[in-house]
């Protein structure tokens, strides 16, 4: 068996952790997961679907705030003498002192295809580029922003209508099976890292509120990558009457219209002129409320 401790926190990590929980091959001695949160209404304390799974399988959870800083916990994990540490989506940056504790490596697993994409919001950033393919990759986990050799890669083409939770879901599905296969060809000397070639290396920024912000001047398809590349959260937004609308589904169709202003309204939806062409909103939030077809929005702010 290959002792393994998780390190992950939300929930496109769970199929993974499951996956390597169930594995004749993995051990999963322990996982390591953020801190509780408040969340809701009451902002109660809600612990992460990675801690919920590891306590309802008697696995030893771990919660730093900065593992860094917590060398006591360090000295536990020591104590499970593990092969590997594996990351999925965490959410702290590693020092070293935390990566010379495995026997062999700390294998990440990041959702793109490297070098491209490195950093906090690969999944987002793909889809608001417009770009056609992304992709998974495992790799060995060195100082530095995603920058380590990689060991294996999976391509996932990303279609016109694909959201960031399609792609979030496709990514959790077929990130478990390419996890344990890089556990187990590690270990036994099968697979040979590769180091990422410098051609093509971009980071994955976090996204900033005014990247949120819908500029009509932009094109119809440039707008509904970004509604399709930050779907619901954080959401792209534009204001009108003062208050936020969030757009959660769009679609480009053909024509010209002032940009920003509505140029017609039927039972489909609502078309806003863009700086080329026209999006057509099918779904969205009005502040303060829940989603409603864009029709129903407009028919209530119309009267």
């Amino acid at each position: 068996m290959i002792k393994t401790v998780f390190f992950g926190t939300p929930d496109i990590g769970l199929k993974s952790l499951e996956y390597l929980y169930n594995s004749d091959k993995i051990e999963v001695c322990a996982v390591v997961t953020q801190p509780d949160k408040p969340a809701g209404r009451g902002h109660k304390l809600r612990m992460s679907p990675i801690k919920k799974f590891a306590i309802e399988h008697n696995i030893p959870v771990f919660q730093p705030k900065s593992i860094r800083k917590e060398p006591e916990i360090q000295q536990e994990l020591k104590k499970f003498e593990p092969d590997f540490f594996v990351t999925f989506a965490f959410g702290q940056i590693l020092s070293q002192d935390v990566l010379d504790i495995p026997k062999y490596e700390t294998i990440n697993l990041h959702a793109s295809l490297l070098p491209k994409y490195r950093g906090a919001n690969p999944i987002q950033r793909a889809i608001i580029n417009g770009d056609t393919e992304t992709g998974i990759c495992t790799m060995i986990t060195e100082l530095g922003l995603d920058c380590g050799d990689i060991c294996q890669k999976i391509v996932i083409p990303i279609s016109d209508t694909m959201t960031c939770e399609d792609l979030w879901e496709e990514i959790a599905q077929k990130s478990p099976q390419i996890i344990e296969d890089t556990l187990i060809k590690l270990q036994k000397g099968e697979l040979i890292p590769e180091k990422q070639c410098a051609d093509g290396v971009c980071t994955a920024s976090k996204l900033s509120k005014e990247e949120c912000h819908i500029n009509w001047q932009n094109s119809n398809k440039d707008i509904n990558n970004l509604v399709r590349g930050i779907c619901r959260s954080p959401g792209a937004y534009f204001m009108f009457n003062g208050k936020i609308i969030k757009v959660i589904e769009s679609k480009p169709i053909e024509g010209q219209a002032k940009a920003g202003e509505i140029a017609a309204h039927s039972k489909e939806g609502v078309d806003f002129g863009c700086g080329k062409g026209i999006l057509r909103l099918i779904k969205v939030k009005p502040e303060g409320k829940g989603e409603m077809l864009a029709k129903d929005w407009y028919n209530g702010v119309k009267n």
